[in-house]
């Protein structure tokens, strides 16, 4: 039996990439799709690279490349969850991917699947179609995906496991099926000659928007020799057509597969009417006059950007969205590198006179290392060109020298532009785009890298002041958790605390174990209200507050009555949970009292996990005369009890009891297993989530006491 990828198997395919591009080619044509793209992803697991696409234009594929799992796209969806995504209509992409609708604000259906294989996903497709068909896929179009997915996993799973995995190159691959044919070869002298009878010019443009064909008449209207014009893009082989506005009257075309119009006006000053006819793969223009010559004030001053109008949109619209200075440095390196064709980038900041490389890509990592702790390099200040706190473009290495002259030159790089990062009125570092040869930056592309830069600061800015507070409450909170847990004769102790997912707000969950003598021990778990600095900080009041309390002898119920009555004349505005245990190591008993937190689950030797239901006490901070009762359990040796917040069980939708019991269910210790082990178990199912909040675990067995 041939094996999925063997030349024997599929005649024709060298490998697996062109395997997968005649996969993905079928996919489209099967499902009567005008548009496909094939994703593999990274082995990290976090970067989905496009591998080919189908009916996309390049431009458009450069922007939609790479795709991080955790984006709110239909493809990172699809594979983080799964699951085939299906949107009818722009309205429904709109709605549920406002950025993916923003950069392609046209009419078309779109559904994205998963490739998996083995149990693994190894990346997914996207598929698109013209709106007013059929509201959902047939059965047999779902049924083709299936197939196609399933083969393609297949395949990516034997490249992988046989150590060739597929590593996509950037730009994505365009696939055309029709070559370029010059005039004058056989192939095209039939089609001239039927098309040359025609009163109207007509061109074919190739899925990389290339010249394929120039009928004379067309050739007469644009003034243009149609030899200079085939195997060009058509905005370079007639410059005064490369505008933001037609190239969105071209993307329209491909990708709602509907025809489009625009007007144009010739150098010479006649107006010429373009009529986009979509196929696949390309595109047919139809080209006629458009009447009277447009007048110098009805001509507004085109010129070409370096960064599309969507692109553009699609770039601000993702990093209003960035959180962290990492997503920062990747929109940068997967977008803007692109569209200012640079071969490297750096993203540096200052720190006590030094400089520290946030992230990079296309610099060498020795190149690096001139960069990272080195002085910062100062400029000279009447340089020409130089403007503080402006985006300076230097052309050649002469230049840069001549404001940076104790610059070190890194990867022999020939051209660089750098855009200063500012927060706080201040500067805080510099993004650096860098060309591997001497380049002349036009005055267009020195106007878009400059709103790109602008766009990047406020970007930065705010991440790098969210990074600052987190940091600042993480260390915070880090200092108020215990470094090392006392150890006693007959108690065995575990404690887990993960932070919530990066992106979201800094938590304020804690734990504690507290030596009372050599045969008693006080273990607490809590939760403060809020998610910043302060909630950190009353934390750590809250610990010292029980602790104190716990040492001079008071029961449970006490304590928290104690540690209630002190938060309530602190007047802190924050409310906290907070669960107390009392364990006698000698009698093999505990006794437990809860300020409105989570019931603790207790597992004995022979049975069952149990959920021990405590009198629910008011949140600390809320009423000054609350009182807590107090719940005595016996604790066999073996018998092991979980303290745990609220993060290690909720989900969005599901019911606290319902998540609760299921944790009970899956809370199954065996003799003589590791409880570091055992609280690995008992996360690691919310490792792969975007957690919103963050989660504390404190595990406790009792043991037979040593002789």
């Amino acid at each position: 039996m041939a094996w999925p990828g063997d030349s024997a198997a599929f005649p024709g395919a060298a490998d697996t990439s062109s395997r997968l591009d005649d996969l993905l080619i079928e996919a489209v044509f099967s499902t009567g799709a005008h548009i496909g793209m094939v994703y593999v992803l990274a082995a990290d697991g976090h970067l989905l690279q496009m591998q080919a696409t189908i009916g996309f234009p390049a431009t458009i594929a450069r922007t939609w490349a790479r795709i991080r799992v955790h984006d709110s796209m239909p493809i990172a969806v699809a594979v983080r969850e799964q699951r085939l995504v299906w949107l009818s209509d722009r309205a429904v992409l709109a709605r549920e991917f406002p950025a993916a609708a923003l950069s392609l604000p046209y009419d078309f259906a779109l559904a994205a699947s998963p490739v998996c294989a083995g149990g693994v996903v190894w990346g997914g497709i996207v598929m698109g179609w013209p709106t007013g068909g059929e509201p959902r896929l047939s059965r047999r179009q779902l049924d083709v995906i299936d197939s196609i997915c399933a083969e393609m996993g297949r395949l990516l799973r034997r490249a992988s496991e046989g150590g060739r995995p597929v590593v996509p190159s950037f730009p994505p691959r365009v696939l055309d099926p029709v070559p370029a044919h010059r005039p004058g070869s056989d192939a095209c002298l039939t089609a001239l000659a039927c098309l040359d009878s025609l009163p109207e010019g007509y061109c074919h443009l190739d899925a990389h928007a290339r010249v394929s064909l120039v009928t004379a008449t067309a050739a007469d209207l644009l003034a243009a020799n149609p030899s200079d014009m085939v195997g060009k893009r058509l905005c370079k082989a007639l410059p005064w057509l490369d505008d933001p506005l037609y190239e969105d009257r071209y993307r329209a075309a491909v990708v709602s597969h509907q025809v489009t119009q625009f007007t144009a006006r010739h150098p010479d000053g006649r107006r010429l009417s373009f009529q986009c006819h979509p196929r696949l793969p390309g595109i047919t223009i139809r080209i006629t006059p458009a009447g009277t010559p447009e007048t110098a004030a009805e001509a507004a001053d085109r010129r070409p950007s370096v960064i599309g109008l969507h692109d553009g949109l699609h770039l601000a619209a993702s990093l209003v969205q960035a959180t962290t200075a990492q997503d920062v440095v990747n929109l940068v390196a997967d977008h803007v590198m692109s569209a200012c064709k640079a071969q490297a980038m750096a993203i540096l900041t200052w720190n006590s006179g030094r400089m520290h490389v946030v992230g990079s890509r296309g610099y060498s990592s020795r190149g690096l290392e001139g960069f990272n702790g080195r002085p910062v390099v100062e400029a000279v200040r009447w340089a020409r060109g130089y403007d503080e706190g402006k985006p300076a473009f230097y052309p050649t290495w002469e230049e840069f020298e001549r404001t940076y002259p104790d610059a070190i030159r890194i990867d022999d790089m020939g051209a660089w532009v750098l855009l200063p990062l500012v927060a706080m009125g201040r500067s805080i570092g510099t993004c650096v785009l860098a060309y591997d040869r001497p380049r002349q930056f036009s005055d267009s592309e020195r106007s878009s890298v400059t709103t790109i830069g602008e766009l990047i600061t406020q970007a930065f800015e705010r991440t790098w002041l969210y990074d600052n507070r987190r940091r600042l409450a993480e260390s915070l909170q880090a200092g108020q958790l215990p470094q090392d847990l006392h150890e006693f004769p007959a108690l065995d102790v575990a404690a887990r605390y993960v932070p919530a997912t990066p992106g979201m707000d800094i938590g304020g969950d804690f734990y504690d174990l507290i030596r009372l003598s050599d045969t008693l021990a006080g273990a607490v778990i809590g939760d403060v209200q809020g998610h910043d600095v302060t909630a950190a900080a009353l934390m750590g009041q809250v610990r010292t507050a029980i602790r104190a309390h716990a040492t001079a002898g008071a029961d449970p119920g006490e304590v928290l009555t104690r540690t209630n009555r002190l938060l309530t004349e602190l007047a802190t505005d924050r409310f906290t949970s907070c669960l107390y245990v009392s364990f006698d190591l000698r009698r093999r008993t505990a006794s437990l009292a809860s300020a409105g937190h989570l019931p603790p689950v207790l597992s004995r030797p022979g049975g069952p996990a149990e959920i021990i239901e405590t009198p629910a006490g008011l949140l600390l901070g809320i009423d000054p005369d609350a009182e807590y009762g107090t719940t005595d359990l016996n604790m066999p040796p073996g018998a092991v009890m979980a303290l745990y917040t609220d993060g290690l069980v909720e989900r969005p939708g599901l019911d606290l009891g319902d998540a609760i019991a299921a944790l009970a269910t899956r809370f199954a210790p065996t003799p003589g297993q590791p409880l570091p082990a055992l609280a690995e178990s008992l996360i690691e199912h919310t490792t792969n989530e975007q957690r919103a909040d963050d989660i504390a675990l404190l595990l406790l067995r009792t043991t037979p006491v040593s002789p």
